[in-house]
């Protein structure tokens, strides 16, 4: 997999090393020589990744870092400092300032390429979702982007997966007051676990007793259910060739033992971070398909939704060859209430009338609000004289109790008039409706407050 890669260095010999060996490997580089220029560049949407030196002049790699992940239109860019500093406070202290991971002087070739392809996997997942998350925004929702970048690594669930005592409990220890974590010593439970429940990030130990910690990570990429869950690696020394396999089966993060408490608690607040950054994401464009097709003021669904799955629902009662009934039905006189009581009032009427109708219907019938006071109920498995006793049912309700508006200081008698048609053998979505609202009219030619049956469609 490709990526733009921001390499920003200010000593011109380090900034074409990095540049020749990433080339080499097809990926698309630009260069910066100070934090500003980084910024600026990653601002203008020009780079995937960023490589940051930590020592430049002007503002250092740190300040850079924490400025682009401060910004909500950066702050998704995978950042990794490269430096010669190999203390473990440095790290310590650009992961807290929102750096992914960390090269030291002189850089691996192997541990490069490893890491830049994982965090490119990263970032294609990320664009994805932002892109997605841009149009509810275009739709005039509220900027998912800022409230995603709020999300915070703290009080995550964390299930660990080490068999060794004496290592769980050190980070546990490590972890506590901070996170909540949950040992799991079998990989299969563990497994398990991941897919039934929900955790914020597995940690999984290389260690385990006659079990290949990578195949644990590779079945939980496998799962749909777990494909998303961060996953953080805990290593030896000597399973450095593990853990490059590992960033190539998507594992996150990594630690070689002997555990730092200050790192783990950086890495482990920074996986759960991101992930809640994409979570919160996908929640936006969930809620904002969600809301594509629900129509907002009585919660039932919308034009959209009628049109798109009557076809498909007339479809299926053909094949299975059952009966399908269609009822449009609308409020008497509405623009009349309008005028009289005002349109919140008469908001307030449609809502109501809205839970009248739900409760009168099955829960696989279909209840969809066209627009203004019409309204329509698809009933799957019903011919339509049983639909006849449905709707009339619904018009008794309506008719029998006044509808309660203003807190209930003002009463509104309100009527409905409906028509209903059945599914014909070669009846279409068009067709079908266009016999219910005839049937409708009739109703309302023939002075409202009645349901008319249309002849087979």
């Amino acid at each position: 997999m490709t990526a733009r890669v921001l390499v920003v260095d200010d000593l011109l010999p380090n900034v074409k090393l990095l540049e020749a060996r990433l080339t080499a490997e097809y990926f698309d580089v630009i260069t910066a020589t100070n934090g500003l220029d980084a910024i600026a560049l990653c601002k203008e949407g020009r780079c995937d990744i960023v490589l940051l030196d930590v020592m430049m002049p002007g503002i250092d790699g740190f300040e850079t870092c924490r400025r682009l992940k401060a910004d909500h239109t950066t702050a998704h860019l995978p950042v990794v400092m490269v430096t010669a500093l190999d203390q473990i406070a440095d790290r310590v202290r650009g992961l807290e300032a929102g750096a992914d991971d960390f090269l030291t002087k002189p850089v691996d070739e192997v541990a490069l390429i490893a890491r830049v392809r994982s965090l490119a996997r990263l970032k294609v997942a990320i664009d994805e979702l932002r892109a997605r998350a841009a149009s509810s925004a275009r739709l005039g929702r509220n900027d998912p982007f800022a409230a995603a970048s709020a999300a915070d690594g703290l009080n995550g669930r964390v299930l660990l997966v080490d068999d060794r005592q004496s290592s769980s409990e050190r980070i546990v220890k490590s972890l506590r007051n901070l996170q909540t974590v949950e040992i799991e010593t079998n990989p299969q439970d563990a497994l398990f676990r991941a897919a039934e429940e929900s955790f914020d990030l597995a940690i999984v130990s290389l260690g385990l007793t006659n079990y290949d910690g990578l195949r644990l990570c590779s079945q939980m990429r496998s799962l749909e259910r777990t494909r998303g869950l961060p996953l953080l690696l805990i290593a030896d020394l000597d399973d450095r060739p593990k853990v490059l396999r590992g960033l190539d089966l998507g594992v996150n993060d990594y630690l070689m033992r002997p555990i730092e408490s200050n790192e783990l608690v950086a890495r482990v607040g920074s996986q759960i971070r991101r992930k809640r950054y994409a979570d919160k994401l996908r929640d936006n464009v969930e809620h904002a398909i969600e809301m594509a097709v629900i129509d907002g003021l009585t919660g039932l669904n919308n034009r959209l939704y009628f049109d798109t799955n009557l076809p498909t629902m007339l479809e299926q009662a053909a094949q299975s060859a059952r009966p399908l009934s269609l009822l449009v039905l609308d409020i008497d006189h509405f623009k009349l209430v309008n005028d009289t009581y005002g349109h919140d009032s008469g908001d307030e009427v449609l809502r109501a009338l809205a839970a009248r109708v739900r409760r009168a219907v099955r829960g696989i019938d279909l209840v969809c609000r066209l627009g203004g006071e019409e309204f329509v109920i698809v009933m799957p498995e019903t011919p339509i004289h049983v639909a006849a006793r449905v709707a009339e049912r619904v018009r008794r309700s309506v008719e029998a109790e006044p509808f309660q508006v203003r807190g209930g200081t003002v009463s509104i008698p309100v009527t409905i008039s409906a028509g209903i048609a059945e599914r014909g053998e070669a009846a279409s979505a068009e067709l079908l409706y266009k016999f219910a609202d005839q049937a409708l009219y009739e109703s309302k030619s023939h002075g409202r407050n009645r349901i008319t049956l249309a002849a087979a469609a």
